[in-house]
């Protein structure tokens, strides 16, 4: 702290929310007694005084920049973030078939189809009824209109029918579509989530599943609804009038044509479609994460054109796909206005009595609705395989590679385990992906019960990613972790998760409640929650809310301080007293009172307790028992930190020199 505020033109002293003073450094320092305590405590924290007693000579003193490990894209195209996946040209059934699929949507399907086919039927004899009676003096009106009446509560019973099972095979598909997907999210492992982009996932669980829920399967009963319509009344008409037949059956052959030719671009419009929108999902997503930063370096105007030039990316494939989808209708009608004209015209040239009034103004009425059947038959079946893609972006994440088992049934380890809390890592070697190279090459040490563990390396060497292997976040590539005797790798997730604690970094809260924050699986009693509280300072601050433990939490805990935010992951880890305690950095983002409340309570609470601490600052391991260094993911040295400083050689002794040469220069000035 004392660098960056001696790098400052101005500083200004808060207190309480009010401002007390503001000045230059050596003003405040010389009259703020507020501001020397805030200098001096931040001096305790960092450990000076046991810095201080380290003498190196100031001309060997030199500060070694970090090495920075790129994570990025590799050479030759083996990068991180690929590009989007994308289906390829026609996959016939195989998506409708996915649909329906699931949960007996064959059955709902089929019923469906059935019920509306007896509709058409009944509307068929409706119209034959009253065409062939209409001028017979041996049927009477109350025959002619009951009949009629009967043939048309007919046809409604089984629409009622139809309607049903469609509302349930929706219902049912989506449904069993949604907890395939969120469970293969969920239960993906970490390099996936490294490697897609939030746009991408953001774009189906939003827009994609909106489509199936909705739109898909009234989409395919309208497909398969119209298409009968249009055959049934091809059908009628051509037996009323047969002549019209030498036109309809090259108009069938020319139809399909088109619409093939048709759905060979619709289809690879719609996936482009489909791509675009993730990235403007993804867009959106970092504008509003980094909304403070875009706004203090005042780049509003350059990220809202960004998002415009993508939403015009995205809006131009729709605008061509509705562009094609017009081409078609445009050509459809034209073919049924051709038929029409041809079944008028036999009506007109053959000879008079060849049809009787009621059949003509039947094939007629028939006739004209022909043109809007097959352009709603083509349009509805364009319209289905259109969205029918948002079936094939689904899948693609419906089968990622999940974690290890959550719970292995044959191999649960004891309630009580841990109950020592050694740790012994024999050659332990990980890498992020089956391709990549070695994160870790062959760690091998073992944390004694009750030790205080300090890993310290510079940026990029490894330190996060043996925390990883430990929660098996990445799975091994080589060696093994025991625990007490049990090899971690042969449980399941869950037993080994859940059996240890952690303070991150980062502190994380949920949208909820004080006591949901603290105890999410309701394991413990208020009274226990409440001693946490006092035990992590933050009783009188929770019961001065109103509401006491039900006092909300935001997203992300952002009505609460960070240094809040850091105690409520101290109060879970209270609550769970686990026998290993991993701190990655817990005091890094935090103010000097929090920090000494965070080491004072861990010190006390976790006494008896396997700690591990991931060192961002060598301060913050001066007092473990013994350090572990790391350095491109190979183990230098593991031993007691004062014996560590004895050697020349040492890593940690360099990293010590590194720290306290920029903390001696920082207050030379």
């Amino acid at each position: 702290m004392t660098g960056h505020l001696l790098d400052s033109y101005h500083i200004i002293l808060m207190s309480e929310g009010v401002i007390q003073q503001e000045g230059p450094y050596q003003q405040l320092l010389a009259t703020s007694k507020e501001f020397q305590d805030l200098v001096n405590a931040h001096k305790v924290t960092d450990g000076s005084n046991q810095l201080v007693n380290v003498t190196f000579s100031r001309a060997s003193i030199k500060i070694t920049q970090t090495l920075v490990e790129n994570k990025g894209k590799e050479a030759n195209g083996n990068q991180l973030i690929k590009q989007e996946e994308r289906e390829k040209g026609d996959k016939g059934l195989k998506p409708y078939l996915q649909y329906l699929n699931q949960m007996k949507g064959y059955i709902f399907f089929f019923v469906a189809s059935l019920g509306h086919f007896i509709f058409l039927v009944c509307q068929i004899l409706q119209n034959l009824w009253m065409a062939a009676n209409v001028d017979n003096p041996r049927v009477s009106t109350f025959q002619l209109i009951f009949v009629y009446f009967l043939l048309g509560a007919s046809s409604a019973f089984f629409m009622l029918t139809r309607s049903l099972f469609v509302i349930a095979l929706g219902l049912q598909s989506s449904k069993y579509l949604f907890l395939q997907l969120m469970n293969s999210l969920f239960r993906a492992p970490m390099p996936f989530y490294d490697c897609t982009p939030l746009g991408r996932i953001l774009s189906r669980v939003s827009s994609e599943l909106s489509i199936m829920d909705l739109d898909i399967p009234f989409s395919l009963t309208f497909a398969v609804g119209t298409t009968m319509n249009f055959y049934s009344t091809l059908t009628v008409f051509s037996v009323v009038t047969w002549q019209v037949l030498i036109v309809a059956i090259p108009m069938v052959y020319i139809t399909i044509r088109l619409q093939r030719y048709y759905f060979a671009s619709a289809k690879e419009v719609m996936r482009i479609t489909g791509t675009t929108k993730s990235y403007v999902a993804n867009h959106v997503a970092e504008t509003v994460s980094g909304a403070v930063t875009i706004r203090t370096f005042e780049e509003e105007d350059r990220f809202f054109q960004k998002n415009l030039d993508l939403i015009d990316i995205n809006a131009s494939s729709f605008f061509h796909n509705f562009a094609s989808n017009e081409w078609l209708i445009q050509r459809l009608e034209t073919i049924s206005a051709g038929v029409l004209a041809s079944a008028a015209l036999c009506m007109v040239i053959l000879p008079p009595g060849t049809f009787t009034s009621g059949f003509i103004g039947m094939a007629l009425s028939y006739g004209l609705a022909l043109n809007s059947f097959l352009v709603n038959s083509i349009q509805s079946q364009c319209t289905l395989a259109n969205q029918i893609i948002s079936v094939e972006r689904l899948n693609q994440y419906m089968h990622i590679q999940s974690e290890a088992k959550e719970i292995v049934e044959g191999n649960r380890p004891p309630l009580n385990w841990p109950i020592a809390g050694k740790v012994e890592i024999n050659d332990l070697k990980i890498r992020y992906r089956p391709d990549g190279p070695l994160v870790l090459h062959g760690i091998t040490c073992t944390f004694e019960v009750g030790h205080k563990i300090g890993i310290v390396g510079r940026t990029g060497s490894g330190k996060s990613t043996l925390i990883s292997a430990l929660f098996r976040l990445v799975e091994p590539s080589g060696g093994n972790i025991i625990i007490d005797g049990v090899d971690i790798s042969s449980i399941g997730l869950h037993d080994l998760r859940s059996r240890f604690g952690i303070i991150p970094q980062d502190p994380t809260l949920f949208t909820g409640t004080v006591r949901y924050n603290l105890d999410p699986l309701s394991q413990y009693s208020d009274q226990e929650i409440w001693e946490v509280l006092g035990k992590c300072q933050l009783r009188e601050v929770v019961q001065e809310k109103d509401e006491g433990l039900n006092s909300s939490v935001v997203e992300d805990g952002s009505n609460w301080s960070m240094g809040q935010r850091q105690l409520f992951c101290l109060g879970r880890a209270l609550l769970r007293r686990s026998r290993i305690l991993v701190l990655d950095e817990a005091t890094a983002s935090v103010d000097n009172s929090t920090d000494y409340i965070l080491l004072k309570t861990i010190r006390t609470e976790f006494a008896d307790c396997t700690v591990i601490t991931v060192a961002h600052r060598i301060p913050t391991v001066m007092d473990c028992t013994m350090v572990l260094s790391i350095n491109d993911g190979k183990l230098v040295e593991y031993d007691e930190p004062t014996n560590l400083m004895k050697r020349e050689e040492s890593l940690f002794r360099k990293l010590v020199k590194e720290y306290w040469s920029y903390f001696q220069s920082a207050e030379s000035h």
